[in-house]
């Protein structure tokens, strides 16, 4: 995942991200650690660099993490909202 899709929008909510599809009119609600994941994946991080930081500030293993990581990009790259690297 290197960014959202240019008709796709991020909005920071109390509780975590809103992810609007303006192609479709969908949103994605995400968690507080889901929009953590994104946020850091669009700021640059590795998804393995990602995962490290969830093990290090959750209470998750590393390979729980790694994924979680994972398969919250697929789902977003199945959703077509983000491009690829």
């Amino acid at each position: 995942m290197s960014r959202l899709r240019s008709d796709v929008t991020a909005c920071p909510t109390d509780d975590g991200m809103v992810l609007l599809d303006e192609r479709r009119g969908c949103y994605w609600q995400l968690n507080g650690t889901g929009a953590l994941v994104v946020q850091a994946l669009l700021d640059g991080a590795t998804p393995q660099q990602v995962a490290d930081q969830l093990a290090r500030t959750r209470p998750v293993s590393q390979e729980r993490a790694a994924a979680d990581v994972a398969a919250l990009v697929d789902q977003l790259t199945r959703a077509k909202l983000v491009t690829a690297p």
